[in-house]
Protein backbone atom coordinates (compact mmCIF):
# COMPACT_ATOMS: atom_id res chain seq x y z
CA UNK A 1 0.00 0.00 0.00
CA UNK A 2 1.62 3.77 -0.97
CA UNK A 3 1.04 6.49 1.46
CA UNK A 4 -1.36 7.92 -0.40
CA UNK A 5 -3.87 4.88 0.32
CA UNK A 6 -2.20 4.63 3.71
CA UNK A 7 -3.29 8.25 4.54
CA UNK A 8 -6.80 7.55 2.78
CA UNK A 9 -7.54 5.04 4.84
CA UNK A 10 -6.07 6.70 7.99
CA UNK A 11 -8.79 9.23 7.41
CA UNK A 12 -11.53 6.85 6.78
CA UNK A 13 -11.13 5.14 9.71
CA UNK A 14 -11.02 8.59 11.66
CA UNK A 15 -14.26 9.81 9.99
CA UNK A 16 -15.70 6.03 10.58
CA UNK A 17 -15.98 7.03 14.23
CA UNK A 18 -18.09 9.64 13.96
CA UNK A 19 -20.90 7.52 13.44
CA UNK A 20 -21.39 6.79 17.27
CA UNK A 21 -22.40 10.46 17.44
CA UNK A 22 -21.64 12.84 20.68
CA UNK A 23 -20.72 10.91 24.16
CA UNK A 24 -20.37 13.62 26.80
CA UNK A 25 -17.46 12.37 29.33
CA UNK A 26 -13.76 12.20 29.97
CA UNK A 27 -13.58 8.66 30.90
CA UNK A 28 -12.82 7.49 27.02
CA UNK A 29 -10.57 10.33 27.41
CA UNK A 30 -8.53 8.79 30.30
CA UNK A 31 -8.40 5.74 29.32
CA UNK A 32 -6.48 6.10 25.98
CA UNK A 33 -4.21 8.54 27.23
CA UNK A 34 -3.22 6.28 30.49
CA UNK A 35 -2.53 3.76 28.02
CA UNK A 36 0.03 6.08 26.00
CA UNK A 37 2.16 7.49 29.12
CA UNK A 38 -0.75 10.09 29.15
CA UNK A 39 1.03 12.59 26.65
CA UNK A 40 -1.44 15.72 27.96
CA UNK A 41 0.93 15.81 30.90
CA UNK A 42 4.53 16.65 28.82
CA UNK A 43 3.64 20.16 28.17
CA UNK A 44 2.41 23.41 28.85
CA UNK A 45 -1.57 24.25 27.55
CA UNK A 46 -3.46 27.48 27.03
CA UNK A 47 -7.24 26.20 26.71
CA UNK A 48 -9.85 28.32 24.65
CA UNK A 49 -13.33 27.89 24.79
CA UNK A 50 -16.49 30.25 23.72
CA UNK A 51 -19.60 30.71 21.73
CA UNK A 52 -17.40 32.60 18.80
CA UNK A 53 -14.05 34.14 18.05
CA UNK A 54 -11.67 30.71 19.95
CA UNK A 55 -10.34 29.41 16.85
CA UNK A 56 -9.85 33.28 15.77
CA UNK A 57 -8.26 33.98 19.40
CA UNK A 58 -6.30 30.64 18.87
CA UNK A 59 -4.70 31.38 15.86
CA UNK A 60 -3.69 34.81 16.33
CA UNK A 61 -2.16 33.70 19.77
CA UNK A 62 -0.48 31.39 18.58
CA UNK A 63 1.00 33.72 15.63
CA UNK A 64 1.65 35.90 18.06
CA UNK A 65 3.80 33.21 20.34
CA UNK A 66 5.55 31.46 17.54
CA UNK A 67 7.00 34.62 16.07
CA UNK A 68 8.36 35.66 19.41
CA UNK A 69 10.73 32.06 18.70
CA UNK A 70 8.78 29.86 20.88
CA UNK A 71 7.67 26.55 19.61
CA UNK A 72 3.88 26.68 19.66
CA UNK A 73 1.11 23.78 18.81
CA UNK A 74 -2.48 24.71 17.77
CA UNK A 75 -5.23 22.55 17.96
CA UNK A 76 -8.72 23.51 15.88
CA UNK A 77 -11.70 22.33 14.49
CA UNK A 78 -13.01 22.30 11.77
CA UNK A 79 -10.39 21.83 9.14
CA UNK A 80 -11.18 24.12 5.61
CA UNK A 81 -9.31 22.36 3.21
CA UNK A 82 -7.38 19.26 4.52
CA UNK A 83 -7.60 17.19 7.91
CA UNK A 84 -3.73 18.17 8.60
CA UNK A 85 -4.95 22.05 8.81
CA UNK A 86 -6.79 20.21 12.36
CA UNK A 87 -3.07 20.41 14.30
CA UNK A 88 -0.06 22.49 13.25
CA UNK A 89 3.18 24.04 14.54
CA UNK A 90 4.42 27.41 14.20
CA UNK A 91 2.00 27.59 11.08
CA UNK A 92 3.23 24.01 9.28
CA UNK A 93 -0.07 21.41 9.45
CA UNK A 94 1.13 17.93 10.39
CA UNK A 95 2.78 16.19 7.20
CA UNK A 96 0.16 13.26 6.23
CA UNK A 97 2.94 10.58 6.75
CA UNK A 98 3.02 11.96 10.70
CA UNK A 99 -0.69 11.42 10.41
CA UNK A 100 -0.95 7.78 9.79
CA UNK A 101 2.07 7.23 11.83
CA UNK A 102 -0.33 8.38 14.57
CA UNK A 103 -3.27 6.62 13.58
CA UNK A 104 -1.23 3.36 13.26
CA UNK A 105 -0.09 3.89 16.97
CA UNK A 106 -3.58 5.10 18.64
CA UNK A 107 -6.20 2.50 16.68
CA UNK A 108 -4.72 -0.24 18.84
CA UNK A 109 -5.80 1.56 21.82
CA UNK A 110 -8.84 2.81 20.85
CA UNK A 111 -9.83 -0.95 20.07
CA UNK A 112 -8.88 -1.75 23.62
CA UNK A 113 -11.04 0.50 25.10
CA UNK A 114 -14.10 0.48 22.82
CA UNK A 115 -13.76 -3.62 24.20
CA UNK A 116 -13.89 -2.83 27.56
CA UNK A 117 -17.32 -2.45 28.47
CA UNK A 118 -16.87 0.56 31.14
CA UNK A 119 -16.12 3.34 28.34
CA UNK A 120 -17.33 1.91 25.14
CA UNK A 121 -16.72 3.48 21.43
CA UNK A 122 -14.60 6.99 21.74
CA UNK A 123 -15.72 9.84 19.50
CA UNK A 124 -14.26 10.78 16.25
CA UNK A 125 -13.40 14.17 18.51
CA UNK A 126 -11.64 12.39 21.22
CA UNK A 127 -9.90 10.42 18.87
CA UNK A 128 -8.70 13.37 16.79
CA UNK A 129 -7.89 14.92 20.06
CA UNK A 130 -5.54 12.11 21.56
CA UNK A 131 -3.53 11.85 18.18
CA UNK A 132 -3.00 15.89 18.68
CA UNK A 133 -2.15 15.55 21.91
CA UNK A 134 0.20 12.49 21.45
CA UNK A 135 1.85 14.87 18.29
CA UNK A 136 2.89 18.19 20.06
CA UNK A 137 4.27 15.58 23.06
CA UNK A 138 6.19 13.72 20.65
CA UNK A 139 7.62 16.96 18.99
CA UNK A 140 8.71 18.48 21.84
CA UNK A 141 6.71 22.27 21.26
CA UNK A 142 7.16 24.89 24.18
CA UNK A 143 3.49 25.47 24.52
CA UNK A 144 0.13 24.05 22.44
CA UNK A 145 -2.89 26.40 22.29
CA UNK A 146 -5.82 23.82 22.49
CA UNK A 147 -9.32 24.80 20.94
CA UNK A 148 -12.46 23.16 22.72
CA UNK A 149 -14.24 21.22 20.45
CA UNK A 150 -18.07 21.78 21.98
CA UNK A 151 -19.02 23.30 25.71
CA UNK A 152 -15.80 22.96 27.83
CA UNK A 153 -16.74 20.71 30.95
CA UNK A 154 -17.01 17.20 28.97
CA UNK A 155 -15.10 18.49 26.05
CA UNK A 156 -12.41 15.85 25.51
CA UNK A 157 -10.05 18.61 25.64
CA UNK A 158 -10.63 19.27 29.23
CA UNK A 159 -8.23 16.50 30.41
CA UNK A 160 -5.45 19.15 30.21
CA UNK A 161 -4.45 21.91 32.97
CA UNK A 162 -3.41 24.61 31.08
CA UNK A 163 -1.06 27.68 32.18
CA UNK A 164 -3.96 29.80 30.77
CA UNK A 165 -8.01 29.72 30.39
CA UNK A 166 -9.57 31.42 27.69
CA UNK A 167 -13.32 31.92 27.67
CA UNK A 168 -13.92 34.36 24.60
CA UNK A 169 -17.92 34.75 24.99
CA UNK A 170 -21.09 32.74 25.40
CA UNK A 171 -24.38 32.67 23.82
CA UNK A 172 -27.18 29.56 23.36
CA UNK A 173 -25.44 27.06 20.95
CA UNK A 174 -25.78 23.24 20.94
CA UNK A 175 -28.76 23.54 23.75
CA UNK A 176 -29.63 19.92 23.45
CA UNK A 177 -26.20 19.29 24.57
CA UNK A 178 -25.32 22.58 26.82
CA UNK A 179 -28.78 23.90 28.03
CA UNK A 180 -31.31 25.86 26.53
CA UNK A 181 -30.16 28.68 28.74
CA UNK A 182 -27.29 31.12 28.63
CA UNK A 183 -26.51 30.43 32.00
CA UNK A 184 -26.46 26.87 31.54
CA UNK A 185 -24.33 27.65 28.45
CA UNK A 186 -22.30 29.36 30.23
CA UNK A 187 -21.53 26.49 33.32
CA UNK A 188 -20.34 24.36 30.70
CA UNK A 189 -17.83 26.98 29.01
CA UNK A 190 -16.75 27.77 32.56
CA UNK A 191 -15.64 23.63 33.52
CA UNK A 192 -12.59 24.63 31.72
CA UNK A 193 -11.32 27.01 34.90
CA UNK A 194 -8.94 24.57 36.84
CA UNK A 195 -7.71 25.01 40.33
CA UNK A 196 -5.68 28.22 40.96
CA UNK A 197 -5.37 28.74 36.83
CA UNK A 198 -5.36 32.04 35.49
CA UNK A 199 -8.61 32.63 33.91
CA UNK A 200 -9.15 36.23 31.39
CA UNK A 201 -12.54 36.27 29.57
CA UNK A 202 -13.89 38.89 26.69
CA UNK A 203 -17.67 37.94 27.64
CA UNK A 204 -19.77 41.41 29.22
CA UNK A 205 -22.76 39.45 29.69
CA UNK A 206 -23.61 40.17 33.49
CA UNK A 207 -25.07 36.68 33.84
CA UNK A 208 -21.96 35.06 31.75
CA UNK A 209 -19.75 36.78 33.83
CA UNK A 210 -21.28 35.94 36.97
CA UNK A 211 -21.32 32.42 36.67
CA UNK A 212 -17.44 32.64 35.69
CA UNK A 213 -16.68 34.61 38.71
CA UNK A 214 -18.09 32.10 40.95
CA UNK A 215 -16.54 29.07 39.21
CA UNK A 216 -13.50 31.43 39.55
CA UNK A 217 -13.66 32.64 42.99
CA UNK A 218 -14.33 28.61 44.57
CA UNK A 219 -11.42 27.73 42.35
CA UNK A 220 -9.35 30.14 43.54
CA UNK A 221 -8.44 31.05 39.95
CA UNK A 222 -7.62 35.03 39.44
CA UNK A 223 -10.07 35.94 36.81
CA UNK A 224 -9.38 38.55 34.19
CA UNK A 225 -11.96 40.68 32.28
CA UNK A 226 -11.38 42.40 29.20
CA UNK A 227 -14.56 44.29 29.07
CA UNK A 228 -16.38 44.40 32.07
CA UNK A 229 -15.77 45.28 35.81
CA UNK A 230 -13.62 42.32 37.53
CA UNK A 231 -13.85 41.25 41.11
CA UNK A 232 -13.20 38.17 42.64
CA UNK A 233 -10.81 36.80 45.42
CA UNK A 234 -7.46 38.21 43.52
CA UNK A 235 -9.01 41.76 44.01
CA UNK A 236 -9.75 44.18 41.26
CA UNK A 237 -8.11 44.22 37.77
CA UNK A 238 -7.76 46.12 34.98
CA UNK A 239 -9.55 46.26 31.71
CA UNK A 240 -7.45 46.66 28.35
CA UNK A 241 -9.29 49.76 25.81
CA UNK A 242 -8.76 49.81 22.05
CA UNK A 243 -9.58 51.79 19.46
CA UNK A 244 -10.34 51.17 15.71
CA UNK A 245 -7.97 53.31 13.59
CA UNK A 246 -8.32 52.13 10.31
CA UNK A 247 -10.61 49.68 8.47
CA UNK A 248 -10.44 48.66 5.21
CA UNK A 249 -11.09 45.55 2.88
CA UNK A 250 -7.56 44.02 3.39
CA UNK A 251 -8.12 43.96 7.21
CA UNK A 252 -7.50 47.07 10.14
CA UNK A 253 -5.38 48.63 12.71
CA UNK A 254 -6.56 49.61 16.41
CA UNK A 255 -4.59 51.13 19.72
CA UNK A 256 -4.45 48.66 22.51
CA UNK A 257 -4.03 49.71 26.11
CA UNK A 258 -3.89 46.48 27.88
CA UNK A 259 -3.23 45.37 31.82
CA UNK A 260 0.62 45.56 31.38
CA UNK A 261 1.39 47.18 28.33
CA UNK A 262 -0.10 49.51 25.41
CA UNK A 263 0.78 49.54 21.76
CA UNK A 264 -0.52 51.64 19.08
CA UNK A 265 -1.03 51.44 14.98
CA UNK A 266 -1.72 48.20 15.20
CA UNK A 267 -2.69 45.55 12.24
CA UNK A 268 -4.14 43.02 11.44
CA UNK A 269 -5.31 41.06 8.25
CA UNK A 270 -8.74 40.27 9.29
CA UNK A 271 -11.95 41.75 9.09
CA UNK A 272 -15.03 42.50 11.34
CA UNK A 273 -14.47 44.56 14.66
CA UNK A 274 -14.95 41.40 16.37
CA UNK A 275 -11.27 40.22 14.78
CA UNK A 276 -10.23 43.03 16.73
CA UNK A 277 -11.98 41.75 20.06
CA UNK A 278 -10.38 38.47 19.29
CA UNK A 279 -6.89 39.77 18.81
CA UNK A 280 -7.06 41.65 22.28
CA UNK A 281 -8.20 38.58 23.76
CA UNK A 282 -4.94 36.95 22.27
CA UNK A 283 -2.92 40.09 23.50
CA UNK A 284 -4.13 40.55 27.10
CA UNK A 285 -3.28 36.61 26.80
CA UNK A 286 0.16 37.27 26.12
CA UNK A 287 0.74 39.59 28.82
CA UNK A 288 -0.62 37.01 31.42
CA UNK A 289 1.38 34.68 30.07
CA UNK A 290 4.41 36.61 30.37
CA UNK A 291 4.44 36.70 34.14
CA UNK A 292 5.08 32.24 33.32
CA UNK A 293 7.80 32.90 31.25
CA UNK A 294 6.87 32.98 27.62
CA UNK A 295 7.40 37.06 26.94
CA UNK A 296 7.02 38.80 23.73
CA UNK A 297 8.47 41.85 22.72
CA UNK A 298 6.46 44.58 20.74
CA UNK A 299 8.28 43.89 17.56
CA UNK A 300 7.15 40.15 17.49
CA UNK A 301 3.88 41.68 18.46
CA UNK A 302 3.45 43.53 15.64
CA UNK A 303 4.68 41.28 13.04
CA UNK A 304 2.79 38.19 14.77
CA UNK A 305 -0.78 40.44 14.89
CA UNK A 306 0.50 41.62 11.05
CA UNK A 307 0.97 37.81 9.88
CA UNK A 308 -1.78 35.81 11.47
CA UNK A 309 -3.57 34.00 8.64
CA UNK A 310 -7.07 32.51 9.78
CA UNK A 311 -8.78 31.70 6.38
CA UNK A 312 -12.77 31.21 6.20
CA UNK A 313 -13.32 34.31 8.22
CA UNK A 314 -14.61 37.27 6.01
CA UNK A 315 -11.74 35.97 3.81
CA UNK A 316 -11.30 38.12 0.29
CA UNK A 317 -10.80 35.41 -2.65
CA UNK A 318 -11.53 37.40 -5.29
CA UNK A 319 -12.19 41.67 -6.36
CA UNK A 320 -14.45 41.75 -9.47
CA UNK A 321 -17.07 40.74 -8.52
CA UNK A 322 -15.68 39.76 -4.96
CA UNK A 323 -16.18 36.42 -3.64
CA UNK A 324 -15.93 36.00 0.19
CA UNK A 325 -16.31 33.10 2.62
CA UNK A 326 -17.12 33.08 5.93
CA UNK A 327 -18.01 30.54 8.57
CA UNK A 328 -20.03 32.50 10.79
CA UNK A 329 -22.17 29.18 12.03
CA UNK A 330 -24.76 30.37 14.42
CA UNK A 331 -27.25 33.58 15.36
CA UNK A 332 -24.90 35.53 16.84
CA UNK A 333 -21.57 34.91 14.61
CA UNK A 334 -24.65 36.13 11.21
CA UNK A 335 -25.03 38.95 13.47
CA UNK A 336 -21.83 39.83 13.54
CA UNK A 337 -21.44 39.21 10.10
CA UNK A 338 -24.03 41.00 8.72
CA UNK A 339 -23.15 44.26 10.58
CA UNK A 340 -19.05 43.88 9.47
CA UNK A 341 -19.89 43.61 5.63
CA UNK A 342 -21.20 46.88 5.08
CA UNK A 343 -18.70 48.30 6.76
CA UNK A 344 -15.57 46.39 5.01
CA UNK A 345 -16.46 45.95 1.85
CA UNK A 346 -18.05 48.14 -1.36
CA UNK A 347 -20.21 46.26 -3.32
CA UNK A 348 -23.73 46.98 -5.09
CA UNK A 349 -25.77 44.03 -4.36
CA UNK A 350 -25.30 41.08 -2.22
CA UNK A 351 -25.57 37.65 -4.01
CA UNK A 352 -25.78 35.07 -0.67
CA UNK A 353 -24.94 31.09 -1.28
CA UNK A 354 -26.36 29.75 2.23
CA UNK A 355 -25.70 26.15 3.70
CA UNK A 356 -26.02 25.62 7.59
CA UNK A 357 -25.93 22.27 10.00
CA UNK A 358 -29.39 20.86 10.26
CA UNK A 359 -29.47 21.32 14.04
CA UNK A 360 -29.30 25.10 14.04
CA UNK A 361 -31.51 27.99 14.48
CA UNK A 362 -32.41 28.73 10.72
CA UNK A 363 -34.96 31.14 10.79
CA UNK A 364 -32.68 33.30 13.11
CA UNK A 365 -29.60 32.61 10.93
CA UNK A 366 -31.72 33.68 8.10
CA UNK A 367 -33.57 36.94 9.92
CA UNK A 368 -29.50 38.33 10.51
CA UNK A 369 -28.38 38.30 6.78
CA UNK A 370 -31.31 38.26 4.13
CA UNK A 371 -32.19 41.60 4.47
CA UNK A 372 -28.53 42.08 3.44
CA UNK A 373 -28.66 39.95 -0.13
CA UNK A 374 -30.29 40.26 -3.43
CA UNK A 375 -30.49 36.75 -4.42
CA UNK A 376 -30.03 33.63 -2.12
CA UNK A 377 -29.40 30.43 -3.23
CA UNK A 378 -29.51 27.55 -0.59
CA UNK A 379 -26.99 24.61 -0.86
CA UNK A 380 -25.43 21.69 1.50
CA UNK A 381 -22.28 20.98 2.23
CA UNK A 382 -21.12 17.33 2.12
CA UNK A 383 -21.25 15.71 5.40
CA UNK A 384 -24.72 14.34 7.00
CA UNK A 385 -25.38 16.71 9.11
CA UNK A 386 -26.32 19.25 6.49
CA UNK A 387 -29.55 20.69 6.41
CA UNK A 388 -31.58 20.04 3.23
CA UNK A 389 -31.63 23.46 1.04
CA UNK A 390 -34.96 22.65 0.18
CA UNK A 391 -36.61 22.71 3.34
CA UNK A 392 -34.08 25.62 4.55
CA UNK A 393 -36.38 27.20 1.11
CA UNK A 394 -39.38 26.58 2.55
CA UNK A 395 -38.64 27.82 5.89
CA UNK A 396 -37.21 30.98 4.02
CA UNK A 397 -40.58 31.43 2.61
CA UNK A 398 -42.40 30.84 5.36
CA UNK A 399 -40.76 32.76 8.19
CA UNK A 400 -38.61 35.34 6.55
CA UNK A 401 -41.05 36.88 3.87
CA UNK A 402 -37.69 36.24 0.94
CA UNK A 403 -39.92 36.26 -2.29
CA UNK A 404 -39.67 33.01 -3.99
CA UNK A 405 -38.35 34.87 -7.51
CA UNK A 406 -35.34 36.09 -5.46
CA UNK A 407 -34.24 32.38 -4.48
CA UNK A 408 -33.70 29.31 -5.29
CA UNK A 409 -32.14 25.35 -4.75
CA UNK A 410 -28.33 24.16 -5.90
CA UNK A 411 -27.54 21.58 -3.99
CA UNK A 412 -24.05 20.83 -4.98
CA UNK A 413 -21.87 23.80 -3.90
CA UNK A 414 -19.40 23.94 -6.66
CA UNK A 415 -22.81 24.34 -8.72
CA UNK A 416 -24.49 26.78 -5.91
CA UNK A 417 -20.84 29.34 -6.57
CA UNK A 418 -20.39 29.04 -9.93
CA UNK A 419 -24.04 30.23 -10.28
CA UNK A 420 -23.84 33.01 -8.42
CA UNK A 421 -20.68 34.34 -10.01
CA UNK A 422 -22.73 33.98 -13.11
CA UNK A 423 -25.05 36.22 -12.05
CA UNK A 424 -22.53 39.05 -10.39
CA UNK A 425 -21.99 41.88 -11.77
CA UNK A 426 -18.38 43.37 -11.23
CA UNK A 427 -19.38 45.81 -8.85
CA UNK A 428 -20.93 42.89 -6.90
CA UNK A 429 -20.50 40.57 -4.02
CA UNK A 430 -21.00 36.86 -3.58
CA UNK A 431 -20.90 35.50 -0.11
CA UNK A 432 -21.03 32.01 1.14
CA UNK A 433 -21.93 31.59 4.69
CA UNK A 434 -23.31 29.38 7.17
CA UNK A 435 -20.84 26.82 8.19
CA UNK A 436 -17.45 26.18 8.16
CA UNK A 437 -18.37 22.93 6.30
CA UNK A 438 -19.99 25.11 3.60
CA UNK A 439 -17.47 27.28 3.59
CA UNK A 440 -15.08 24.30 3.14
CA UNK A 441 -16.72 22.98 0.40
CA UNK A 442 -16.30 26.18 -1.42
CA UNK A 443 -12.80 27.18 -0.88
CA UNK A 444 -11.94 23.96 -2.04
CA UNK A 445 -13.51 24.12 -5.34
CA UNK A 446 -12.78 27.95 -5.98
CA UNK A 447 -9.01 26.41 -5.42
CA UNK A 448 -9.10 23.63 -7.22
CA UNK A 449 -12.12 23.44 -9.09
CA UNK A 450 -13.71 20.65 -10.40
CA UNK A 451 -13.92 19.92 -13.84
Amino acid sequence: MNSEQRYREALEWIHGLSRFGCKPGLQRMEAMLDLIDNPHRQGDYVHIAGTNGKGSTAAVLASLLSTAGYRIGLYTSPYLLSFTNRMAINGQDIEPGELVDLVEYIRPIVEEVTADDRYGQPTEFEVVTVLALTYFARKKVDLVVLEVGLGGRLDATNVVTPLLSIITNVDLEHTEVLGDTVEAVASEKAGIIKPGVPVLTASDDPIVLNVIKNRATALDASLYCLFAPCVNGAGKVGRPVFNPRVITDRGQSFDYSGFYSSYSNLFIPLRGRYQVCNAVTALAAVELLAKQGFVVAEKAIRQGLAETHWPGRLELLKDSPKLVLDGAHNPAAIKQMALAIPEYFNFSRLILVFGIMADKDAPAMMAAIFPLAERVIFTRASIPRAADPNRLFEIALDRTGLDRDRAEVIEDIGGALDRALSEAAPEDMVLVTGSFYTVSDARAYWVQPVK
